[in-house]
């Protein structure tokens, strides 16, 4: 597997080019993606160079409204993404018609949001033409790393983000072992949850953060000693994982300190940063461990290769630094090349869709003609279930001393 070329210029809500490579043949990919609040599309080549991008984000509005609305996010949809397209081509210097294909996702994520970008898609291609490759979320999340970085088929990936958690085994672009998920909550979910129950719209640092961003910072000043939060699911011998126990732990913690400083709910309490702390290092201990024991899994059967095997962490919560050296500590124990697409490129983006097209594109898979029938489908597994298997194999993880600094 050669080098991808990857280069972005520009801001979130803007557009951005990769002015060295104008659209000279036909073999590009306009990737479109609409699962949740943002609207992204984006044109790249076959080399995996990014000739045009755009991306409206839907950030400052969900911030103001406590969380995501839907019918505010498909509006949102529905405003922005003829011009967030119409950007990405004009950037890129491309005309529909020089266009091999239209790559959108079309599953997982809400329903309303994933209606608008299949719509639009779908009036698009039948418009100019195109052939369409409907595209799974996670599937391209599960790909990205490929676009940056030399990585061969078979790899482990875990991907979390405020929507998903899952860990599996990519074999091929449209072949992965599901060896856990998500029994309850996603973690990006989990965090942003206990971020507004500790106020933190209202701190002065996190005003215009998102709940993650807002709970790594201030946790980088806190003590994640001071509160001990139990790892969940610590005697059940699966890679599955489950984040709304810990969610409660936390809550009655932050009761608790209410409770003890007199102060209502909805009032900053003078511990915020250790309990960001705690919680985030609990939250990140769960998502190394459930892993650990996947990479032990994967060792025993023989699914990833004796040299050079690698983990791969994407989704909008692989943005976390202090997550990404929690699984750090997993694979340098047991010899994996721990391998994170740029930040940019975990949180959702046109860019990820485009790449997954390209690879569809080259393998000639799920490439549909403009005029069949394309549904969504807000819940969507990845793969072939491997979780009874895992299950079954009940495999004890050594202890690992989370030492993160």
């Amino acid at each position: 597997m050669f080098r991808r070329t990857f280069r972005r210029v520009g801001a979130l809500g803007r557009g951005c080019v990769c002015r060295q490579s104008r659209a000279e043949a036909s073999s590009l990919v306009l990737g479109i993606e609409t699962s949740c609040d943002d609207t992204g599309a984006a044109v790249l080549d076959l080399n995996g160079t990014v000739l045009g991008e755009s991306l409206h984000s839907q950030k400052e509005v969900h911030l103001r409204t406590g969380g995501i609305i839907p019918t505010v996010a498909r509006q949102l949809h529905s405003e922005h993404i003829e011009r967030v397209v119409n950007e990405a081509l004009a950037l890129g210097g491309v005309a529909p018609r020089q266009l091999a294909a239209v790559a959108t996702t079309v599953k997982p994520g809400l329903a309303l949001s994933l209606g608008i970008g299949l719509d639009f898609s779908l009036r698009f291609v039948r418009a100019h033409r195109k052939p369409f490759i409907p595209i799974h979320h996670m599937e391209a999340h599960a790909l990205t790393a490929r676009m940056t970085e030399r990585l061969d088929f078979p790899f482990l990936v875990l991907l979390i983000s405020g929507g998903h958690a899952l860990v599996a085994v990519a074999r091929g672009v449209d072949d992965f072992l599901l060896l856990g998920h998500s029994l309850d909550e996603a973690p990006g979910d989990t965090l942003d949850k206990i971020a507004r129950r500790l106020s933190l719209p209202k701190h002065p640092l996190c005003s215009s953060l998102s709940g993650g961003q807002a709970m790594e910072v201030l946790a980088r000043t806190g003590d994640r000693a001071r509160f001990k939060f139990t790892t969940p699911m610590g005697q059940t011998l699966d890679c599955n994982f489950s984040f709304a126990g810990l969610r409660n732990q936390v809550s009655m913690a932050i009761q608790k300190q209410e409770q003890e400083e007199g102060v209502a709910p909805g009032t900053l309490l003078s511990c915020v940063n250790d309990l960001a702390a705690s919680a985030q290092h609990t939250v990140a201990a769960h998502l190394a461990k459930r892993t650990h024991r996947a990479v032990l899994f994967c060792k025993h059967n023989r699914l990833l290769p004796e040299e050079n095997p690698a983990l791969v962490l994407s989704g909008g919560v692989a943005s976390n630094g202090y997550v990404r050296k929690a699984l750090s500590l997993i694979t340098e124990r047991e010899g994996l090349r721990l391998l994170c697409p740029p930040p940019q490129l975990c949180t959702d983006n046109g860019v990820m869709v485009a790449w997954n097209g390209v690879e569809r594109l080259r393998e000639k898979k799920g490439i549909l003609s403009p005029d069949e029938n394309v549904r969504y489908e807000p819940k969507a597994p990845l793969g072939v279930d491997f979780t009874a298997q895992v299950r079954a194999a009940a495999i004890k993880v050594p202890p690992v001393k989370m030492t993160i600094t």
